[in-house]
């Protein structure tokens, strides 16, 4: 009888995957997926961010690997490919999600990490034998070999819809399996359940740092409670704190920014922007979605926080938010975002300054 792939030596998997089999390729980057995690996470700070740069790395993987030189070397150049995507990432989000690129300790595990972390890909690879055979699939599909959901769908022969059930489930079977096997020191993840309480929010503020340099200063929305006193800042970039400013301060504009292109896109296809949601704070990023409401039904769209919000108001939709995340904010950072002094007005006054200026030399 066949050996299982999962009893192959790398070498033995590269060459299979080189001649075309797909199941071999799925084994290796599911054998070496968290270590590769493992040195992303460290990187960029945020096990979230760290799952988006390895699914990155395994496509670059599966559409290089003819370009790897020595096939019992599969584990070192996955992992250098993962690092690779990882500082470009921390380079690109320097300025997108401030705190999160403190300096990190050396990416060389000793001895005694590199055993662990061996045990710990031996118990991932365990959490996904475990799923069922329609949820493993998928995962393996979607995640591993990076295919859209359409895809997934028809190499399964099964609907996007059934596709999209299938890693529901499986990400809800793995959660608690995973959940303790990699700590970040970065804090509990704060999501929402099937009991959330979502607390209407409206954007209150958004502040500046007063950094010479541009390129440093930090931009920060402030969502507060409708009715009620709480109020939750987030960091965010530059280009959507001067579209939020904009829009505050009711700005008049010659032509319509992506936003309100987006929501009038929205709309001529036939659907629209039924709410917005901040629903999880994996530190220190926050995640929200864009609930949309067409011909095919409801859907939820992911999303960054500050282009949610920016759509919800191009598109005058609620903003609400997982009513936990209000307890995520400590004392000290409240009283930091208070100290900022540049603040909606002075923003969206040097935009149109800017804009104006721009306007002049190019006519």
């Amino acid at each position: 009888m066949e050996r299982s792939w999962a009893a192959r030596p790398d070498a033995e998997l590269v060459c299979a995957a080189l001649g075309g089999d797909r199941e071999p390729l799925a084994e290796l980057l599911t054998r070496h997926w968290n270590t590769a995690l493992f040195l992303a996470a460290r990187v960029l700070g945020s096990l979230d961010l760290a799952h988006d740069a390895v699914q990155e790395a395994a496509i670059a993987a599966m559409t290089d690997l003819d370009r790897l030189r020595s096939a019992d070397r599969f584990s070192a150049w996955f992992c250098g490919i993962a690092l690779n995507v990882a500082r470009r990432w921390r380079r690109q989000l320097r300025f997108e999600v401030p705190g999160q690129l403190a300096d990190q300790a050396s990416l060389e595990p000793g001895p005694a990490e590199a055993a662990e972390l061996a045990d710990l890909a031996a118990r991932v690879r365990a959490a996904i034998d475990a799923l069922a055979k329609g949820q493993r699939e998928a995962v393996l599909l979607f995640y591993l070999q990076g295919l859209s959901q359409l895809e997934v769908a028809a190499e399964l022969g099964i609907s996007p819809g059934a596709v999209k059930a299938r890693l529901h489930q499986a990400r809800a079977a793995l959660a608690p399996r995973l959940a303790q096997m990699i700590n970040l020191h970065e804090g509990d993840t704060v999501t929402t359940s099937n009991a959330t309480e979502w607390i209407d929010v409206e954007v209150s503020e958004i502040r500046r740092t007063q950094d010479e340099d541009p390129a440093r200063r930090k931009h920060i929305m402030t969502l507060a409670e409708r009715n009620g006193d709480r109020w939750l800042p987030m960091w965010i970039g530059p280009a959507e704190a001067t579209a939020l400013a904009l829009t505050l301060s009711s700005a008049e504009n010659p032509r319509p920014f992506t936003y309100k292109l987006a929501a009038s896109l929205v709309d001529a296809a036939g659907a629209s922007v039924t709410e917005v949601r901040i629903t999880q704070l994996v530190p220190p990023v926050f995640y929200a979605s864009v609930l949309v409401s067409g011909p095919a039904g409801l859907r939820e769209v992911d999303s960054r926080p500050s282009d949610a919000v920016n759509l919800a108001l191009a598109a005058g939709a609620p903003i609400r938010v997982d009513d936990q995340l209000f307890a995520t904010t400590p004392p000290d950072h409240q009283e930091e975002v208070l100290a900022i002094s540049v603040a909606t007005a002075d923003i969206a006054d040097e935009a149109q300054q800017s804009m104006r200026a721009a306007f002049k030399e190019y006519r």
